[in-house]
């Protein structure tokens, strides 16, 4: 089976550069993507685009190019609770993968059991109005109970002007919880502005919940250097991200989003996003940290 690609898709970049820094022995990717292939793994009927095909050997072949020792595969939306895709990514890994998937509150305590076997470590609830419809914070709510005696926890994608309302929901499930990208911050505002400070005062008080520094290119209004002549890429998103690293430096993972679905505007060089690390992790503990021993603890333990 093929599928139109949605009009003006960005493709992944074909040719990643090499990066100047070198992660550290068993660096973690905690937040990746596969896409079909579309003729093998179906997208959804319901879905709001159709990505190209990002496949788990185009994946793994990135990985042996930029260090990456391990990673973490998060259910994309355009597969919807379709997780087979997903599932043979981690099949094929030989151990190095672990995944984050969705859930429907119909699944069974068998289907959650293979999952687990498989390698998936926690379930994804999106709260992105453009890229998913609402489902109810009731059902949301039972699939965490369900998942919690698995040892799992739950990763939350939302935008940082939605915070206040989640909030509640946010800190009433009953496992650790990963937030993706920071909460999409505006890094327009100030670092120490309100807006941030919320989520800062959301980590601050509740110790079960994570976030990943990751999607500069996503969150930047400066842009990567190539396109504005910068010294440094993405350099607005670099004190928010970096500002988390220093405060939280156990609760902090990092990921690539390869293969960077629904941007709009440049698709990012992979090496170029390895090379930001330093900038938000700047000494070889907080690397470490971030790096390997967070996402080890929280995936492979």
């Amino acid at each position: 089976m093929t599928s139109d690609i949605t009009p003006g898709w960005l493709n992944f970049h074909p040719d990643p550069s090499k990066p100047s820094f070198q992660l550290p022995p068993g660096a973690v990717d905690a937040h990746c993507h596969v896409f079909g292939p579309a003729a093998s793994f179906p997208f959804a009927p319901e879905r709001k685009y159709t990505p190209c095909d990002a496949s788990k050997e185009q994946l793994f072949a990135l990985h042996r190019r930029l260090g990456v020792d391990r990673s973490v595969i998060v259910q994309a939306t355009c597969h919807g609770s379709d997780n087979r895709a997903l599932v043979d990514a981690l099949l094929h890994s030989g151990g190095r993968a672990r995944g984050v998937v969705t859930l429907k509150n119909n699944v069974t305590d068998e289907e959650l059991q293979e999952l687990h076997s498989a390698g998936v470590r926690g379930v994804r609830f999106n709260f992105v109005k453009r890229l998913v419809d609402f489902t109810p914070r009731e059902e949301l709510q039972a699939i965490a109970q369900r998942i919690a005696p698995l040892g799992w926890h739950v990763v939350v994608y939302f935008e940082a002007q939605d915070l206040p309302e989640l909030w509640d929901f946010f800190v009433g499930l009953p496992l650790p919880v990963v937030v993706d990208h920071m909460g999409r911050p505006d890094v327009g505002e100030n670092v120490d502005g309100p807006s941030f400070g919320l989520f800062l005062r959301l980590l601050t008080e509740h110790s079960n919940i994570w976030t990943k520094v990751s999607c500069p290119e996503r969150l930047s209004l400066s842009g990567p250097a190539a396109l504005n002549g910068e010294s440094h890429p993405y350099r607005d998103a670099i004190p928010f991200a970096r500002k988390v690293v220093e405060t939280f430096p156990d609760r902090v993972l990092w990921g690539t989003d390869w293969p960077h679905p629904n941007l709009k505007d440049h698709m990012p060089d992979d090496g170029l996003l390895v090379d930001v690390i330093p900038r938000i992790a700047i000494t070889a503990e907080l690397q470490r940290k971030l790096l390997v021993d967070n996402p080890t603890r929280l995936y492979w333990a």
